[in-house]
């Protein structure tokens, strides 16, 4: 199984746009700072009534001696402080008066002139305090049920990537196994099918593998289904050159008349992105098929396999994809391919392991590579969608910029 890299997001056109700021929102006033004041309560206690366990906390049995009244009122006056609230602490043999600042001071310097008062026994701020408890957990971007089991697309940032762009209005052609189009995490996302094979199979056992890359490619985002595909919103076209080699089976097989069926069909229909999560031998005419379309601006992805293998990764200009859990073939970028999960025929989805990529051309691995401290460097590391997309607006925009310059 072929997992598809992150680098594939940057083919896919980005989510046009521009944010428009908020309007401002008047200040509100702040109110004014409260500080605590106690003064010392020495009242006089009644007697509780016969029966009773006696009074309660700011209750008849401890009340607010009228001279601690008297100097809260003097102090408020004299520091012009509002009192809001204010009760008496029989453990401390206090009376505490919360005062609010009127006069715009601040509040160190009302607290310095009351500490020196002598009718305040303490004079300290009105502070504020938390509970420890843990804070709420982060929501979920996607309502997916198996999304927490991609750990692929968290280790791709694909979520940040998706706030740029999500594969609209982008056409993939799929040269695989046939896919099972009525999986409900596809709907809408198959666009036609093409077979090139002489006995097609039409069993859903028998489509395990191109099922599995329609799922990482675009698999449907927030529908309460299955996984996120990494261009969620991008239409595939799928070319059936491979068949099955045994039912419940990822391995699949194809040959060159097959191929070349299929990459001259997907050239024809103008899809400017073609992926072939397959590898082999050196083939003259498939080699020159894809040469052509290299000529006329398609963009070709492939497996990066052993080192022998000269189809299509050999092929200068195809792009190289391994996964980032085996040695890096030269050129190649990486990708987590192992245990990712993705689509099975039949509404199933499962756990697969293999390599390979999409992307989009050679502007684009220029993009990928930025930034890095070398090839060695960027090329051993998965690359960073969001980054890429980010350096890909910064042209944009200076290319934007330049146009009006020279108008």
């Amino acid at each position: 199984m072929c997992a598809f890299t992150r680098a594939g997001i940057v083919c896919l056109a980005l989510l046009g746009g521009t944010a428009r700021a908020a309007p401002p929102i008047a200040a509100l006033a702040s109110p004014p700072p409260r500080i605590v004041v106690a003064f010392a309560n020495e009242p006089h206690t009644t007697p509780a009534p016969a029966g009773t366990t006696g009074s309660h906390y700011a209750g008849d049995g401890y009340r607010v001696a009228q001279s601690a009244q008297q100097q809260a009122r003097r102090v408020a006056a004299a520091y012009a402080l509002r009192p809001v609230a204010s009760w008496p602490i029989k453990a401390l043999s206090m009376h505490c008066v919360v005062y609010e600042i009127t006069d715009g001071r601040p509040v160190a310097e009302v607290l310095a002139a009351l500490s020196k008062d002598s009718r305040v026994v303490l004079a300290q701020p009105l502070q504020e305090f938390h509970t420890l408890s843990d804070p709420p957990a982060a929501r979920p971007p996607y309502n997916d049920p198996l999304y927490d089991l991609q750990t692929n697309l968290l280790t791709l940032g694909i979520a940040r990537a998706h706030e740029r762009a999500q594969g609209a209005g982008v056409r993939v052609a799929l040269i695989d196994t046939g896919v099972d189009a009525r999986h409900p995490d596809l709907a809408g996302r198959i666009v036609r099918t093409h077979s090139f094979l002489a006995t097609r199979t039409p069993a859903a056992s028998f489509l395990r593998h191109g099922t599995a890359m329609a799922g990482l490619i675009a698999a449907v985002t927030n529908n309460h289904i299955g996984i996120v595909g990494i261009a969620p919103q991008a239409q595939l076209e799928v070319f059936e050159a491979c068949w099955q080699l045994g039912p419940d089976d990822d391995a699949a097989a194809c040959n060159t008349f097959t191929l070349a069926q299929a990459l001259a069909a997907a050239l024809a229909s103008g899809a400017p992105l073609i992926n072939l999560s397959l590898a082999g031998p050196a083939d003259p005419l498939l080699s020159a098929l894809v040469q052509s379309g290299l000529k006329h601006g398609v963009t070709f992805v492939g497996a990066a396999g052993a080192a022998d293998e000269g189809f299509p990764t050999a092929i200068p200009g195809v792009i190289a994809a391994s996964g980032s859990e085996q040695a890096l073939p030269p050129g190649a970028f990486t990708a987590p391919a192992e245990h990712v999960l993705t689509l099975r025929p039949g509404a199933h989805a499962l756990l697969m392991s293999g390599s390979s990529a999409r992307l989009a051309t050679d502007s684009i691995v220029s993009l990928l590579r930025e930034g890095a401290a070398g090839a060695a460097s960027a090329a051993a590391d998965p690359v960073d969608v969001t980054a890429a997309l980010a350096r890909l607006d910064a042209r944009q925009h200076r290319g934007a910029v330049a146009v009006r310059a020279g108008h």
